[in-house]
């Protein structure tokens, strides 16, 4: 099953709604926020950058400079950040944890990687509804690193990037769970939002306000009881896992080398 950002049928809001989504292309787990609850990216973020200013402008430099990567290890990491269905999703942050994240070993984190996935991607959804942002790959009519969920971005708002949000959402989170891995986290939060903009999928501009709705929601959540409960079990969690041996994890070495990769 494809899994993207929670994209697709959404629905128009006012500037005082919250989204209300619906998408047939799959089922997302229910997040730990009510929609009055998330984050507001209508209050949060201006409008993207509009046609002619400096500002994409500047988002178009961005791509340009992505382009020699294209084909390139990191190309690959940007395939491998492009799916957010698990247990990939969970893979993706492995080796910055510096544990295996899965069902067995690490059943409360992954299951919460799951359910913050729908809060991260719930809150873009208020400005991706009123601006309805073209893709860069549309309007350069390329391609991007993943050619099988083309047809669904393309009715998919690009500002802002709900990858990017669960991505630097999940960064956040994990480093409370393991702060002694934060730095290594940090990198590959900042590093699985920048994949969006190497797989020609988002504009920069989508990244950065990506990051704004990912670190609001990664706030809001420390208010809710069922969340933090969560988190303290996934403490208990990583701290048996990092001592005992670890299970078999992607290549390590292979992703430090594609995240070098400028």
């Amino acid at each position: 099953m494809l899994l993207l950002p929670i994209c697709g049928q959404a629905l128009a809001q006012s500037s005082e709604a919250k989204p209300n989504v619906t998408d047939p292309h799959f089922k997302i787990a229910p997040g730990y926020l009510k929609p009055a609850e998330l984050p507001n990216s209508l209050v949060l973020l201006g409008p993207p950058p509009e046609r002619g200013s400096a500002a994409l402008a500047k988002d178009e430099e961005a791509r340009k400079a992505t382009i020699p990567l294209r084909g390139t290890e990191r190309w690959k990491l940007a395939i491998t950040d492009a799916d957010l269905a698990f247990p990939q999703a969970a893979d993706n942050f492995s080796c910055a944890m510096g544990i295996k994240i899965n069902e067995t070993q690490t059943p409360r984190l992954y299951a919460m990687m799951q359910k913050v996935l729908s809060d991260f991607g719930l809150s873009t959804y208020g400005v991706k509804n009123k601006y309805n942002r073209i893709r860069p790959f549309v309007v350069h009519d390329e391609a991007t690193c993943r050619t099988d969920q083309e047809a669904i971005l393309r009715g998919d708002g690009s500002y802002p990037s709900g990858h990017t949000a669960a991505g630097w959402g999940w960064a956040l989170v994990f480093s409370q769970i393991n702060p002694e891995r934060s730095n290594e986290l940090f990198r590959r939060g900042l590093a699985f939002g920048q994949s969006r903009v190497i797989c020609n999928a988002h504009w920069q501009s989508d990244v950065d306000a990506g990051r704004i709705m990912g670190a609001a929601t990664v706030a809001r959540l420390q208010t809710d009881p069922a969340f933090l409960a969560d988190l303290k079990a996934a403490e208990a969690e990583v701290s048996a896992a990092k001592a005992t041996p670890s299970a078999s994890m992607t290549d390590c070495a292979a992703e430090a080398a594609a995240l070098s990769q400028q």
